[in-house]
């Protein structure tokens, strides 16, 4: 990974990507990390299940980690097969903005690059 270049995380994935030669023209207002994402963009759907993560750690009574796949038990978001996915991409957006820390196994986890599910927990301080 470059270290020497800027850093942004992805409106869409939440995933962090670097500075490319690409971008050197517009990087402050470069928002996503690829074509895909830029494609896809941010839905209303992608905000709710950002916003239920949120409530759901912040009504928890006794601060404990939530799993992808408890998070996608507690949504009732239909029969979407991309809904852990989608869960994954609203954590990481979180905690891009300092609102969550994503672990596993309860390690701290570069969220960008972790594979299978996550555990989801409120950032102290907040």
């Amino acid at each position: 990974m470059r270290t020497n270049f800027p850093q942004k995380s992805c409106s869409s994935c939440g995933r962090s990507f670097t500075w490319r030669k690409s971008f050197a023209k517009n990087w402050d207002a470069v928002k996503y990390c690829s074509n895909a994402c830029r494609k896809r963009k941010l839905s209303k759907i992608d905000q709710q299940i950002e916003n239920s993560i949120f409530e759901l750690l912040e009504t928890q009574t006794y601060p404990t980690p939530l799993t992808t796949s408890q998070i996608a038990d507690l949504l009732d978001f239909g029969d979407d097969k991309n809904l852990l996915e989608s869960i994954k991409r609203a954590a990481r957006r979180l905690e891009a903005k300092s609102f969550v820390i994503i672990t596993q196994d309860g390690k701290r986890v570069d969220s960008s690059k972790a594979k299978g599910h996550l555990q989801i927990r409120k950032q102290d301080g907040n």
